[in-house]
């Protein structure tokens, strides 16, 4: 049986909503409050991880600024009410329109390069970023940190806002990859000069994918300074970025489920051993070595591969009978 790319991401999708099920159900079991707000900021690092492998999971494009975009959002929802006591239905699509404005300007800016070139710009935008809001005291409140109003009394109310939105950003993004849209961007991934040749406008779908990825980075940023109450330039930390990047490799980088079961994976076990100081972030960067060096398409891909090698041997005696 033939698994083309079409079933295999309906597959994908199908998993990955079973997954998001599963995550709906946590609160059945998980009543304390500290740990529904481990979960909701999980959910908060899925979606910067969703919005990262849409632009290069499945664009092929290296960012080093998902976390610089979160940031953003954060900020510019954060400021809607700080500064002018405007109200989160104003905020947040503020905060996403800023991510997004920002993505495109760096896109259009960044992506005529390639490789190293491209990882470095976007590495010294997000550490510009990240500066400019620190050191604008009079205006963001900088390492002092921006206070930011609540939208709910309750974690659990939170819990699944995140879960709705990272429900209907996964929809979005699966459409799209179903789409004309999806295939033209895979085809950038897979060979851009080939993609060229056949008519693919190829810069203008690298700066739409940045700037989708932009968004979705700076949608969650946005919902999580709500969550939090309590914003600070360390959002936008290349550490932040490194655990977006993580997640995904180790989840499964260029699929619909590796994200989120990344993202999940990553954080609870960071929180296990969080009392082993720098340690843990040492270890994650071995486990993404390790991953990046032996299994390429991650744990989502390790399931895959068992799963098929399960289903062969059920095809094997009906060519033995021939």
């Amino acid at each position: 049986m033939i698994d083309n790319s079409e079933t295999r991401a309906n597959r994908e999708f199908a998993a990955s909503l079973g997954l998001l099920a599963l995550i709906a159900l946590a609160p059945l079991v998980v009543a304390n409050e500290y740990w529904l707000g481990v979960l909701v900021v999980c959910m908060y690092f899925a979606l910067q991880a969703v919005g990262w492998n849409l632009l290069a999971g499945y664009t092929g494009q290296m960012s080093l600024a998902p976390a610089a975009f979160a940031m953003i959002g954060a900020y510019g929802t954060g400021m809607m009410a700080y500064r002018y006591e405007l109200p989160f239905w104003i905020g947040i699509p503020t905060g996403i329109l800023a991510a997004a404005l920002l993505g495109w300007v760096l896109g259009r800016v960044a992506l005529k390069l390639s490789g190293p070139y491209l990882g470095l710009t976007t590495l010294s935008f997000a550490e510009i970023a990240r500066l400019i809001i620190g050191n604008s005291y009079d205006i963001t409140r900088g390492d002092l940190g921006l206070s930011v109003p609540g939208i709910f009394d309750s974690r659990l109310a939170y819990y699944y806002l995140f879960l709705v939105v990272l429900v209907a950003v996964q929809v979005g993004v699966f459409l799209t990859l179903k789409s004309k849209v999806g295939l033209f961007l895979q085809a950038i991934r897979d060979d851009e000069i080939a993609a060229a040749c056949r008519g693919v406008p190829v810069v203008r779908w690298k700066v739409a994918a940045f700037v989708a990825s932009s968004a979705i980075c700076g949608l969650a940023g946005a919902l999580y300074a709500h969550f939090a109450q309590l914003i600070s330039p360390e959002l936008g930390l290349i550490m932040q970025t490194g655990f977006v990047i993580s997640m995904t490799v180790i989840g499964g980088m260029g699929t619909l489920v590796g994200p989120i079961l990344g993202a999940f994976l990553v954080y609870l076990g960071s929180e296990a051993v969080r009392d082993f100081g720098g340690w843990h972030l040492i270890v994650f960067a071995l486990l993404v070595i390790v991953v990046a060096r032996f299994f390429r398409d991650g744990l989502w891909g390790l399931v895959r591969l068992r799963w098929a090698r399960r289903r062969a041997p059920a095809a094997q005696p009906a060519i033995g009978t021939r």
